[in-house]
Order: structure tokens, then sequence, then C-alpha cells
């Protein structure tokens, strides 16, 4: 496994992070304890969670996946072993909390009812899940104004996130969905004395989409926070399993009709383009797919999520997958025909 520093922190991550949203919604304990021993054994030391998980989002799940990586930890005994990632939810989430605000009252009732589920006294590196002003995050592109939003301050959250640290229930500060207006605000309250300093920014990052690349990879860069991608097969589309129109059984886009971020017509087209250029190459489409997100400089994890064992592991042996030049050329060929397909 390859690892690389969590921002300006010292500690060091693996390049490979373990996504957790299926737990307890398209996974049971078991597997998730499957998982999870696999994982470690493989040198991956990154699990990413939060707290409205397992998605889809219900009121009759929330909080499984936490309480399933706190059981783990407490079978294994290998806390020490492992850097513990969660997040707390924006707005619009009406079951949790009487509805989920960034207030320093839900900052605060959301770190202890994780901690609780984690059965941890410390989480390392806590997230602020999305923001709360209304801006372009979750498949939006294009930004709309609106000087009438009523939401919770930046400012706000980050003080409250600050005396949570003060106080020893996290460690690091992360954000999430987040947007280069977004960034700047949060190192600016640092940089006011009012809030922790930015250690990471967990946004969607793949070949269907490097919106990333234009507006906060060199911030990612410059301000040594890098980034923690998500989605990086896209829901899957990335890995091939849906060309063709095929519906696996059990998958994650058969099951909800809810996740259409990467099945328009650009991102089929340009799923199967690099799907071909893989196999012209020996390669599978997971194999391109994730070593693309891998190399890149401002990456510090690549937040892989699976649902089966197979899955989990060509997604983990992505890491030993070197892509040529002739490879790369071919992938921005690709991207200049289709860039950003899916926001």
């Amino acid at each position: 496994m390859e690892y690389r520093k969590l921002g300006r922190t010292g500690i060091d991550v693996s390049l490979i992070g373990l996504g957790t949203m299926t737990w307890g919604e398209q996974n049971t304990e078991a597997e998730a304890f499957e998982q999870l021993d696999y994982a470690l054994e493989r040198g991956i030391n990154l699990i990413d969670a939060a707290e409205m998980y397992p998605v889809p989002p219900r009121a009759e799940t929330q909080g499984l996946t936490e309480r399933y990586i706190g059981n783990w930890l407490r079978s294994r005994g290998c806390r020490d072993r492992v850097v513990l990632a969660s997040k707390v939810a924006g707005p619009g989430m009406d079951y949790l909390r009487g509805g989920t605000q960034l207030t320093r009252e839900h900052v605060e009732q959301a770190v202890d009812a994780s901690l609780e589920r984690l059965q941890t006294d410390c989480i390392d590196l806590y997230q602020v899940h999305w923001p709360a002003r209304s801006t372009n995050f979750f498949g939006k592109l294009g930004y709309v104004h609106d000087p009438d939003d009523r939401a919770t301050p930046i400012e706000e959250t980050a003080a409250a996130l600050k005396d949570v640290v003060a106080s020893g229930r996290v460690r690091y500060i992360g954000i999430s969905n987040e947007t280069p207006w977004g960034f700047m605000e949060w190192l600016r309250q640092h940089e006011r004395g009012l809030a922790e300093r930015i250690v990471s920014i967990q946004n969607p990052y793949s070949l269907l989409n490097r919106s990333f690349e234009a507006g906060l990879a060199e911030m990612a860069i410059r301000e040594d926070a890098g980034l923690l991608a998500y989605s990086p097969l896209a829901f899957g589309m990335l890995s091939g399993k849906y060309r063709e129109g095929r519906k696996p059984e059990g998958a994650r886009l058969t099951l909800y009709e809810r996740f259409q971020r990467y099945s328009n017509p650009q991102a089929l087209a340009s799923t199967e383009e690099y799907a071909r250029l893989a196999e012209s190459h020996g390669l599978t489409p997971t194999q391109l797919a994730l070593a693309f997100v891998n190399r890149q400089p401002f990456v510090t994890s690549n937040l892989i999520g699976a649902t089966t064992m197979e899955q989990l592991r060509e997604n983990i042996d992505s890491v030993n997958v070197a892509l040529s030049d002739e490879i790369l050329q071919a992938i921005e060929d690709i991207h200049a025909r289709y860039t950003y397909p899916s926001p």
C-alpha cells in the first residue's frame, strides 16, 4: 500500500481509503466485518463514514454504518491502527436531530452521537458533509446566487468544530462537497483564529467528473488540504458492469432509481470509450478508472466502496496499476470529447 500525508498533520493515510456507505443497506454487519478485516490486512488505514449512512438514507437505517464500525473496532481491538473519519450532515434531513443544521448545538449533538456509535472517544477526521448554504454541489455545476439565503454561516460551524477539537473529541477537521469559495472561507476563518485548519476536502472525482481540477486542484495542493476522492467509479458505472444497458442483480443502479447522476447519454458514451481503452491495453475498466485517480498529485486518498469481496480486492489492487503515457493521452483525448459528462 502507498501512503500520503493527511494535510499538515504528519499522519500517513493509505492511498486507498475504505468507503462504507453501503453497510446497513446493501451489506450486512458480517459482510462489513469481512471487508474491514481484509482492508486492514492489505494496509488500508483510512475508514470513512458519516452519521447519515447507509445510503440511500432512511430513518430506519440511519447510523447503522457507524455502529457496524464501532462493533468491529471493539471486537478487533485495533483502534490504534485506524484513521477514523466521519461527517456531520448538512441541512435537509428531517428525521435526524429534528431536521439537520450546522449550528453549534447540532454539531455538538452529531459528534457525541457518532462517538457513541463508533465506540471511541475520538474521531480522527471530522468533516462537514455538505454546506449549509445554497450552492453548487451534488450534481450541480452552475451557481445561482440566493441573496436571501439564511444558512448557518461557516463562521458558526467552524467555531463549534474548533471547540470540539479543543475538547479532545475530534483531532482534525475537513470539508466535503465544497466549492472554491467555501474552501477559502474555511481557511479565512482559520487565519482569523476562529477555526481549526482544514486538512482535507472530500469531493467527487472520477473519469466522468473531473470538475475538481478546474478550481480546487491547485488549492488542494498549495494549501496542503488534499482530496479524499469519492465516487471514483461513478456509482459503479466506470466498472463497466452497466454497459449495453445491463442491470446486474443487486447493483446500486439496479436497486435505486434515485442514482442517475452518471447515467446520462454523454456519461454512457464516454464510459464505453474508457472501457474499450482499458480492454485494448489489457486492463479492466475498474483498473483504468481507479489508477487514474490514484496518480493525481492533489489526491490524498481514493475512497473506494464495494458490496462484494471480489470488487474490494480489485479496487485495492489498483494501487499496483501504472498507466502508460499512451493510455494517459488517450484518456485526455476522450476527456476532450466528453468534458464533464457528469457534474
